[in-house]
């Protein structure tokens, strides 16, 4: 699992409703749709606790961007012929280069302390999932709903079956609010690792996504020449 840094991590979970959740939410029929990992991205509790884990692990995360530094350095100094990249006969070079131990060694502390965080992270993640089976059943329940599918299984769906919306609501009212340090001897559920997972994607694409809205409000707007 790729460590999602901070800075992306607070940026993009403030914009992941806005790609989780559809603008319409009735159901149609007795059919809905749910995106699971969008809605546990969308809920207040876990966008609460992975601030909470950006501002409690911030040592953690300053270190392994230190320690990602350091690795980019030595790659650089392994790189002989300056492509950015190490071909077949570089890499075979570097394992017995002096930078070969160093690279192991960061390699190592950068993954001790990526645990930490992405533990943490797991955990919330873990605890909000505790919750999402009785809150489906809630949505279900109180809009007649007989079959719920997930977005992949679909293969055309009107975009009112959508039940992101309410899921998400439920969610925040069983589950306002997660622990985000792990219990002595805490084991992650694989379920729970596979949602970080598809969470750590949405959260991406959120962030990308207002990324790319600032810069092209950055951008000058074109003023029309005289003639």
């Amino acid at each position: 699992m790729k460590l999602f840094s901070k800075t992306v991590a607070a940026a993009a979970i403030a914009g992941a409703a806005a790609i989780a959740t559809p603008a319409a939410a009735q159901i149609s029929g007795n059919i809905g749709i749910v995106n699971a990992p969008a809605t546990i991205a969308a809920s207040d509790a876990l966008r609460t606790a992975f601030q909470q884990i950006g501002t409690t692990y911030s040592a953690q995360i300053t270190q392994i961007q230190e320690k990602q530094q350091q690795v980019q350095t030595l790659l650089r100094q392994l790189d002989t012929n300056g492509d950015g990249s190490l071909d077949q006969a570089e890499q075979q070079a570097a394992q017995s280069a002096p930078q070969a131990q160093q690279l192991q060694t960061l390699e190592q502390e950068i993954a001790q302390l990526s645990n930490q965080v992405e533990s943490a992270r797991v955990y919330a993640i873990q605890q909000i999932l505790q919750q999402y089976s009785a809150s489906l059943q809630t949505v279900a329940s109180q809009n007649s709903v007989q079959m719920i599918l997930a977005p992949d299984a679909v293969i055309y769906t009107d975009p009112a079956a959508n039940m992101n919306d309410k899921v998400v609501a439920a969610l925040n009212q069983r589950v306002p609010s997660v622990q985000i340090t792990p219990p002595e001897g805490w084991q992650p559920a694989q379920q729970a690792v596979g949602i970080y997972q598809e969470v750590q994607q949405i959260l991406m694409i959120a962030s990308a996504r207002q990324q790319q809205a600032a810069q092209q409000q950055q951008q000058p707007t074109a003023q029309p020449t005289g003639r």
